[in-house]
């Protein structure tokens, strides 16, 4: 007869386990992805477009290899599920469309503030805005430079697919998906310390100034990993959290401070108070996973799972 105390320690002790191999995999992941960049010893400039292609094919080969570190974690875990590693990493297409577009259209409903800052101080208005953010020609030409390609295609694609797809699912059996959501954007925002080794190679700046840069990009990244990690778990897709990347990286940070000193600074100040309130309005609508089907991940956290 089995002892009633063993059965439970036991269980204590292999949630344990499981917890530091998805703790060790996810650091494994993010060490890996952060240490890809300085495979190539180099002094020229990050934006320079021979070390960009290089650090392009780190990173890219990495994403590559994250499969394999999700599928050895399921192994070293014993985790079963009854969805293939694919799914689980946000890669199917039931729900491909919605998981596509409405994300992406919350975000930029969130930057309504900074869009139509730009359209009026665009000399030909909203229409000239609207031209221009439709133009092919231009297009074509972002799409030969390296730089654009970087921070709109392969930056987004492979930190999605590392930091939310792989990271997600190995955090989802061990903390349950609402507290993954603000586990795995750390991972993120500690990779993007790496800049500091940038700056200080290049004497950019002096330490407080970079120490201060790194910090508010720390917290900035942190919160949009929460941001995409939240997407990702609610749609079950990875496509989302990639295009709301892009658009981001293409946005930057709002210009709060030029709002404030623009000649139309109280229509501006609107639109920026107005994006926000929607945003949150439509977070919880707009990302309702009965839109998206299924959601695979929830099934790593048992039948009790919610989507958060």
């Amino acid at each position: 007869m089995q002892d009633p105390e063993h059965g439970p320690k036991m269980q204590v002790e292999h949630t344990h386990t499981r917890c530091w191999v998805c703790v060790l995999s996810c650091l494994l992941l993010a060490c890996l992805y952060v240490g890809s960049l300085y495979v190539w010893r180099s002094s020229l400039p990050r934006d320079h477009p021979s070390l960009i292609r290089r650090r392009c094919a780190s990173v890219l080969l990495v994403s590559a290899l994250s499969p394999a570190v999700v599928k050895a974690w399921m192994h070293c875990a014993n985790v079963k599920v009854s969805a293939t590693l694919w799914e689980l990493m946000g890669v199917r297409l039931e729900g491909l469309v919605p998981a596509a577009v409405l994300p992406l259209l919350l975000t930029m409903v969130f930057y309504l503030g900074p869009l139509v800052h730009s359209a009026m101080d665009n000399p030909k208005g909203f229409t000239g805005a609207l031209q221009s953010a439709l133009d092919v020609q231009s297009w074509m030409l972002c799409a030969g430079d390296a730089v654009w390609l970087r921070n709109q295609v392969v930056a987004p694609v492979t930190e999605e697919l590392v930091f939310r797809g792989a990271m997600l699912p190995m955090l989802v059996p061990c903390m349950g998906p609402t507290a993954a959501i603000f586990m795995a954007p750390l991972f993120f925002g500690v990779a993007h310390f790496h800049h500091i080794i940038e700056q200080r190679r290049l004497h950019e700046d002096s330490m407080s100034g970079i120490f201060l840069v790194s910090g508010v990009q720390f917290l900035y990244t942190t919160v949009f990993g929460a941001f995409t990690s939240f997407v990702f778990m609610r749609t079950g897709h990875v496509v989302g959290p990639v295009l709301c990347h892009s658009f981001c990286n293409s946005q930057g940070l709002p210009d709060i401070s030029s709002a404030l000193q623009h000649p139309q600074r109280c229509a501006l100040l609107f639109s920026y108070l107005m994006g926000l309130l929607l945003f949150l309005v439509l977070l919880f609508r707009v990302t309702d996973p009965l839109f998206y089907g299924e959601i695979p991940v929830y099934r790593l956290a048992g039948p009790a799972a919610s989507a958060c």
